[in-house]
């Protein structure tokens, strides 16, 4: 059950989000999930800052997951993450954040797991 929230200051077109989508359900598998649980937002045109200076190419990436990964694996995502954003969308890795919540509760469809 991972959720991939994504903020990025560049406007992306609606085929750049549904290609972005597609490359987070790949990389999910990098953590051992499924894209079949995966939800991801996608929130573009934000106004982000790094050390006071306004990032035209910034972005925050929030990773949370039911469970836990390795810190390899945690490892191996950001890669994958840096790299996706960075070549396929012209996002500064200098101005790219990333951070990983493992959850224990998580709801669903009425219940938790």
């Amino acid at each position: 059950m991972p959720f991939i929230d994504v903020r990025v200051a560049k406007k992306l077109s609606d085929s750049e989000k549904e290609n972005l989508k597609t490359a987070l359900g790949k990389a999910a598998a990098i953590i051992h999930k499924p894209e079949s649980y995966l939800m991801v937002a996608i929130s573009d045109g934000a106004d982000l800052w790094f050390a006071g200076k306004k990032q035209p190419a910034g972005a925050f990436v929030a990773v949370s997951l039911y469970g836990s990964a390795s810190s390899q694996d945690y490892n191996r995502m950001t890669a994958e993450l840096t790299r996706i954003l960075t070549s396929d969308y012209g996002v500064d890795g200098g101005a790219l954040y990333i951070t990983y919540t493992p959850v224990s509760d998580w709801g669903w469809n009425g219940s938790n797991f």
